[in-house]
């Protein structure tokens, strides 16, 4: 990967809107990627606005690091998980921050690297990592996995509806090495009978589960209310029902007083809300967005405020 392969982010000005730059503070981007949301963020956030940014894809960094270097002094990036933000950001000295994104899913600079294994159309390995030094790639689910767990992973990541007839189909056919192999056999499993392309939710699946994602997800939520000052905002993309709806349910829980049973008669959980939802309904990208860029289709930002 190089400073040329940039990834252009979904969303970009709804974003930067939501989150309400403002010269000197201090922000987190939890998924730094090539640097898109950053640089406006600095940019928005002169002359002495700063930046921690976060990323499993030290490739990514890397070409970050060098579109970001005329705002060298304002900037920290750090390779790791999100999923210990807490940890980092007190490490880096960003509490309290002014605003937390995240742009989940994967980068169009990712996908378009064959030696990276995430695309269907093109031939690499079996990989799908985010985070190179991972041990678990893709060609471990796929020809190791007992079927009914290949099964069970395409059937939650994925929601795919042939889940079953997938696994039984990879399970025979192994051992399975390359993108083209995985997505030929699913295309000869199911048909071509669908608007996506059949091999769609299997490899997001399988890129779900060898980066943990959603397990990411549900443990970086809680820690961005430690993480916020009063009044700071976040900001989430997802790409993925079941991101969508776990950033939902954490954000509806933490704006309400009460989360206990409604049929409990007196509150016993002492919940006090600690964000106010800015975005009733998910932000869509318009169409024109759309077409340019057909792959943000399934994206929705939702946006709270620290109280």
């Amino acid at each position: 990967m190089d400073a040329e392969a940039i990834h252009v982010p979904v969303l970009m000005e709804e974003t930067l809107d939501g989150l309400q730059v403002g010269a000197g503070g201090r922000y987190i981007d939890c998924t730094l990627g090539t640097g898109g949301h950053a640089r406006v963020i600095l940019e928005k956030s002169a002359p002495n606005g700063t930046l921690l940014g976060i990323d499993l894809d030290a490739q990514a960094i890397e070409v970050a690091r060098t579109r970001l270097a005329p705002y060298e002094g304002r900037i920290k990036l750090v390779h790791d998980n999100f999923s210990r933000l807490e940890k980092i950001a007190a490490e880096q000295g960003f509490i309290p921050a002014n605003g937390v994104v995240l742009d989940l899913g994967i980068s169009s600079v990712q996908l378009h690297q064959q030696e990276r294994g995430f695309s269907f159309q093109k031939e690499g390995p079996l990989d799908m990592r985010f985070d190179l030094e991972a041990e678990i790639t893709a060609n471990h689910l796929v020809n190791e996995l007992r079927e009914k767990d290949l099964a069970n992973i395409l059937a939650s990541y994925g929601e795919e509806p042939r889940a079953k007839a997938i696994a039984r189909a990879i399970v025979r056919n192994r051992p399975l090495e390359t993108t083209l192999e995985l997505a030929n056999l699913v295309v000869r499993t199911v048909g071509r009978r669908r608007k996506l392309h059949p091999a769609t939710k299997t490899f997001q699946a399988l890129r779900m589960a060898v980066n943990e994602e959603l397990r990411a997800l549900s443990e970086v939520l809680p820690q961005t209310l430690n993480i916020l000052t009063s009044g700071a905002r976040m900001a989430i993309i997802t790409f993925h029902s079941l991101e969508d709806r776990l950033v939902k349910r954490f954000m509806v829980q933490e704006s309400q007083d009460c989360v206990c049973p409604p049929e409990l008669p007196t509150c016993a959980c002492h919940h006090q809300r600690t964000l106010r939802i800015l975005t009733k309904k998910p932000i869509r990208p318009s169409p024109t967005e759309i077409r340019e860029n057909p792959r943000c289709r399934s994206a929705k930002l939702r946006i709270a405020t620290r109280l």
